[in-house]
């Protein structure tokens, strides 16, 4: 499954790096883009959305599921 989410939180390329290495983290990730100009997360995964949802939270931000 593609999710995509706007990090509207997400203001500078320190944020970016954050929520990168909170994805990367996720055993079960196959591939994520993080674009910091639109502000949108999108990750492929057969993982639940809740697990994306929550290591984006943890990293300090805030996912809004597109």
């Amino acid at each position: 499954m593609k999710y995509t989410y706007t990090v509207n939180d997400m203001a500078c390329g320190h944020c970016k790096m954050h929520i990168e290495k909170a994805l990367k983290a996720l055993e079960g990730v196959e591939s994520f883009n993080v674009d910091l100009k639109t502000k949108k997360v999108e990750v492929q995964t057969e993982l639940n959305p809740e697990l994306i949802e929550g290591a984006i939270k943890d990293a300090g931000y805030t996912p809004e599921k597109v």
